[in-house]
């Protein structure tokens, strides 16, 4: 069996990609990259350049300018740390409209394997393996229901202190997994290859056993 060197964790917002990564990343001495972060981050940059995020030239020029660091867990813009900002609900929909962009996803595509380079690594997003890492040993697909998606992003955001309603959340969830699906660029859709794994009735310690089992029939 060959040595696995990148692992690929796609799948729809809310179907616990992120936690997953860093726990795989954890377990197997892997890098974690969050693409999520870094699209984040970009729409945050340009909330904060008051630009409309509806216009790609603009949208490109915050992307070419800003510098975005992914360090020990933290992400940062321009230096500064913006981790607790970037997670925050509207963190997401700025991604999601940024992200919409051909060019912006190639400036992000370029960040990460440029972060890849030498190292074993675990990504997740929407096109992790369809588009950034193609040549993936292991494709993840990650799913789970619209309302569990969405019980857990409204748990996950009460605990963090936000007032929220569960029926915005999943209004929010259902918008977002249309705009991913349809954008015409690198949309969510399930890798060649992949595993697929639907978390709806699994918590986190059952879908890491199925991944470990996974990671450790393919070494």
């Amino acid at each position: 069996m060959r040595d696995i060197k990148i692992i690929t964790i796609d799948g729809p917002a809310g179907a616990g990609k992120s936690s997953i990564a860093r726990e795989i990343a954890k377990r197997f001495g892997f890098t974690h990259l969050d693409s999520g972060a870094i699209y984040r981050t970009i729409g945050i940059a340009c909330k904060k350049a008051g630009i409309n995020l509806e216009n790609e030239k603009e949208v490109l020029e915050v992307a070419n300018k800003i510098k975005i660091e992914l360090k020990d867990g933290k992400v940062f813009l321009n230096g500064n740390n913006v981790t607790e900002e970037i997670r925050t609900p509207e963190g997401g929909m700025l991604a999601s409209k940024v992200a919409q962009f051909k060019e912006v996803r190639e400036i992000v595509v370029k960040i990460l394997r440029e972060l890849a380079k030498g190292k074993k690594i675990v990504i997740d997003g929407r096109d992790a393996g369809t588009y950034i890492f193609p040549e993936a040993d292991l494709k993840i697909y990650l799913t789970a229901s619209p309302e569990e998606r969405a019980r857990r992003r409204y748990k996950e955001l009460l605990e963090k202190g936000f007032n929220v309603s569960f029926n915005e959340i999943l209004k929010e969830v259902i918008e977002r997994d249309e705009r991913d699906k349809n954008r015409k660029f690198a949309p969510l859709v399930i890798p060649d290859g992949a595993v697929i794994i639907d978390t709806t009735e699994k918590n986190l310690e059952e879908v890491l056993l199925k991944i470990s089992e996974l990671i450790n029939f393919r070494n």
